[in-house]
């Protein structure tokens, strides 16, 4: 018997595929389509903590009268908020699975309360995405452990349920960090968060969106950070994200140590088929490698299980291409 149960961050899951945070989560009646599809957990779509003080400012601008102004942003808050508490409500009504809800964040201490209400209103977990792009050429290093850390320190203080943090591949030392936010309570961590893709349009001489979706060559960095962190810290939970576009992308990632894996660009191309295909696929893997279940191979070909570690950590293409013409 197969068995395709998987531990993240804390929650039991009926399988490692979970639908990743995006305009995909935001419908229940289309959470509980990816639940019968067979994915074990939903990030719900993200609440963003800019877009909220943007539209709570612009509403504001040029009042007179300070006292509107504060009643404004604060009354565009708690609607923001009161529709993504009743989201959560809503999907928790109709999904029996893990409801993790995604909060945006940049600032430590601004979703702290808020925190607290999302645990009431239901949600199973809470996953960080702590995501900004520092371009201050004095910008310290230190200053992005320090956020990182007490985002999570807080958030923790306020909740009860799982918090887990969504990383940049962008960041310097990726082991090193998550070490540091681990010690201070994350219960789990993501790889990667994908970037806004800037691009330019030569003929309008402008910036414009580049691809939205990933690709499977984007999946080389995820397994060699989940490889590499896995190795690192012993029993820390990741889920793999960014690149998984196939069943056999699926099965890499719990090779490297992931324990579960967020799709969204592949569910986006596909619609929900492509979860039960790839749980079908990943059932018939195991059955011709005979595993029972995936805790016996889940970081199997991670950092500490190969023959030569440095494969994960070699950065130059000298060795395989000095011999080509």
């Amino acid at each position: 018997m197969i068995d395709v149960k998987t531990q993240y961050a804390g929650l039991t899951l009926s399988s490692p595929l979970i639908v990743g945070s995006s305009g995909l989560t935001r419908n229940p009646e289309k959470s509980k389509e990816f639940e019968k599809a067979g994915a074990g957990a939903i990030v719900l779509k993200s609440l963003f903590e800019e877009q909220i003080e943007l539209q709570s400012d612009s509403l504001s601008v040029g009042s007179d009268y300070p006292e509107a102004v504060d009643y404004i942003r604060g009354y565009v808050k708690a609607n923001q908020l009161n529709d993504y508490l009743e989201l959560i409500r809503k999907t928790k009504d109709v999904c029996a699975i893990p409801v993790i809800s995604s909060i945006n964040c940049y600032r430590s201490g601004a979703w702290v309360e808020f925190a607290h209400e999302i645990e009431k209103a239901g949600a199973d977990a809470i996953e960080l995405n702590i995501f900004f792009l520092e371009t201050d050429l004095t910008y310290n290093s230190d200053t992005t452990r320090d956020l990182y850390v007490n985002i999570v320190r807080n958030v923790k203080k306020a909740v009860s349920i799982p918090v887990t943090v969504k990383m940049s591949k962008s960041l310097g030392n990726i082991p090193a960090l998550i070490n540091d936010v681990n010690v201070n309570g994350a219960n789990g961590f993501v790889l990667f968060n994908r970037y806004y893709q800037p691009d330019i349009d030569i003929n309008k001489m402008q910036i414009v969106s580049g691809n939205v979706f990933s690709s499977t060559t984007d999946l080389s960095d995820t397994l060699r950070w989940i490889a590499i962190t896995s190795s690192k810290i012993p029993g820390i939970s990741i889920a793999a994200s960014t690149g998984v576009h196939d069943w056999d992308g699926v099965i890499k990632c719990l090779l490297a140590g992931a324990s579960a894996v967020e799709l969204c660009s592949a569910v986006y191309l596909h619609g929900p088929s492509i979860i039960s295909q790839m749980l079908t696929c990943l059932e018939e893997w195991m059955h011709q490698s005979r595993f029972d279940s995936l805790k016996q191979f889940i970081g199997k070909l991670n950092m500490s299980n190969i023959q030569d570690p440095a494969m994960y950590e070699r950065l130059q293409f000298m060795k395989y291409f000095s011999n080509r013409d």
